[in-house]
């Protein structure tokens, strides 16, 4: 039996924009329009010409090349002629091959919202789908509160449907805007909306995640019908953001309640790269990758304990739902207090150390790590330290140079204005090559100025970690009182993209700093000698 197409309708560069925090220049929409083009999405919505000075100049040129470049605005207002309306006049002259409008489906909305008749807006409706097509743009037609509008009126809400296929829209595009419908229902009305004349494959879904559904009630409205499905690049957008596109490609894809009957335009090599697309999506934004997220995250295949690591080792099916490497991500075999010696092996093979099960070494460094996870180290969570710690208790580590002292002060005074300041400053002592040298830094912070001080000056070594930069600094507190354990956790990353995890524990939160800055140091040199980072380099 033929598959059924099945398209995506990627709205990261207009929806997605209303998260809070986030505000893509034009220099960004057009990186990921790119990225978004290349990896195979079939539909790029690019935001709302006119409405701004940023989306303006990017519907001033065509930028995507195999996807549909989509503009985003309303329907024509009520009591103004299609020809005569700016804002459809802005929509139309962009360089878009689509228009989506967006239209109120809800009587209650196009009489509290726009403050006309219901017979008018399904005029501007009509108006508007016809102004488009006459263009030369494909029209679809966001129904705004579809599902919402139909439990309170299911005759209006589907005439405004309706309205939009009978005009010409490709689309009609069926919006859970409150985010609040339930998949049951969106089954259900779905099924209706069919029903009542419009073809499925001109139907598509729209959904918010405010009950954390967006994913099912998009799955959902698939199986009733409709063969267009929208959302944005790790499901951001306003409140609490929209159907996530990277976990539902993946299930489009692998599972066969789907892939038996459906296909999409993502090709299973543009799949193995939808990791590295959500990642390099959340580098663009400068925020942290989400560890748990659905097939994609750091934690996605990520096992802890010690009996299912023995399990994984024997038949990866046993706690894996699909192939990691399908998706671009990896398999990992946690090493902490509750992990056995499977874990361990596991982990040292992946970075390249084989050891015999009944090495006595390995037993050692299995002691050793259970210790400082009951003193406070958090090695699941710090891989380079980890490594170094296993290759040190192994084989050894070459030692690039030693520090023979630091000091750390933090100073708050008023400058020359008058205004109130505080100063960190920080002096570290190295050895290197039997060579003392001293460097002195100020910074925002006291781990900020040691961490400044410490890369100062590595003599030979400081070309080295040239590229090398702290992406994140994560702080816990153990145990209770201003005398508490501190545990720091520092991401670094370099040049190639390389991204490691290093940790350090103490009563001191500058001395567990300092631990962590060095590891990270020690592990970039061992890695430009490829005598580590293996994992980072995944």
């Amino acid at each position: 039996m033929k598959k059924q197409r099945l398209y995506l309708f990627d709205t990261t560069l207009r929806d997605g924009q209303q998260t809070p925090g986030i505000d893509f220049s034009v220099e960004d929409k057009i990186a990921i329009a790119k990225l978004l083009d290349e990896f195979g999405i079939d539909y790029v919505e690019g935001g709302y010409p006119g409405a701004n000075p940023t989306d303006t100049a990017f519907f001033a040129e065509h930028r995507t090349t195999n996807a549909k470049f989509v503009a985003f605005g309303m329907t024509k207002r009520a009591g103004v002629s299609a020809s005569n309306d700016p804002g459809l006049a802005a929509l139309v002259q962009s360089k878009s091959d689509a228009i989506c409008f967006v239209a109120k489906s809800w009587d209650y909305h196009v009489r509290v919202a726009l403050g006309c008749t219901n017979e008018e807006n399904l005029e501007a409706i009509k108006a508007s789908v016809e102004a488009a097509v006459a263009a030369g743009k494909e029209a679809l037609v966001d129904c705004e509160h579809f599902f919402d509008g139909f439990k309170a009126n299911p005759d209006y809400a589907l005439a405004c449907a309706r309205t939009a296929y009978d005009a010409g829209a490709r689309w009609v595009v069926l919006c859970d805007t409150n985010g609040g419908t339930q998949p049951s229902e969106v089954r259900a009305i779905v099924e209706k909306a069919i029903a009542s004349g419009i073809p499925g494959d001109h139907l598509g879904i729209h959904a918010h995640d405010d009950t954390g559904q967006a994913v099912a009630n998009s799955l959902a409205a698939v199986e009733a019908g409709v063969r267009q499905i929208q959302g944005t690049l790790n499901g951001i957008g306003e409140r609490c953001g929209n159907a996530n596109l990277i976990s539902i490609v993946p299930t489009l894809a692998l599972k066969p309640a789907f892939s038996s009957r459906f296909e999409t335009g993502i090709s299973a090599e543009a799949l193995a790269g939808i990791s590295r697309l959500s990642r390099a999506f959340d580098e663009l934004l400068n925020r942290a990758p989400e560890a748990q997220a659905p097939y994609v995250g750091a934690s996605a295949f990520a096992t802890k304990a010690g009996i299912h690591a023995s399990a994984l080792a024997k038949e990866p099916a046993t706690y894996e739902h699909v192939p990691p490497e399908a998706v671009g991500n990896r398999r990992r075999v946690m090493v902490s207090d509750q992990g056995g010696k499977a874990n361990f092996l596991a982990e040292l093979k992946r970075r390249g150390i084989d050891m015999p099960r009944d090495d006595h070494r390995l037993d050692a460094l299995i002691s050793v790590v259970k210790e400082r996870e009951a003193e406070g180290y958090a090695y699941e969570g710090a891989d380079a330290s980890f490594e170094l710690l296993a290759r040190k208790m192994l084989h050894g580590l070459p030692e690039f140079f030693s520090v023979t002292s630091f000091r750390c002060m933090v100073e708050r005074r008023f400058d020359a204005n008058g205004q109130l300041k505080t100063v960190s400053e920080a002096i570290v002592k190295v050895l290197v090559d039997g060579e003392e040298k001293m460097s002195v830094a100020e910074g925002h912070g006291p781990v900020n100025a040691l961490d400044i001080a410490l890369r100062k000056d590595l003599g030979k070594f400081q070309d080295e970690i040239a590229d090398l930069e702290l992406a994140d600094f994560k702080v816990r507190i153990l145990n209770g009182g201003t005398e508490a354990i501190t545990r720091v956790l520092v991401e670094s990353h370099d040049g190639t993209g390389a991204r490691w995890w290093t940790v350090g524990v103490s009563e001191n939160i500058i001395d567990a700093s300092f631990q962590a800055l060095m590891d990270s140091i020690v592990y970039k040199l061992m890695k430009n000698r490829e005598m580590a980072g293996l994992v980072a380099a995944e």
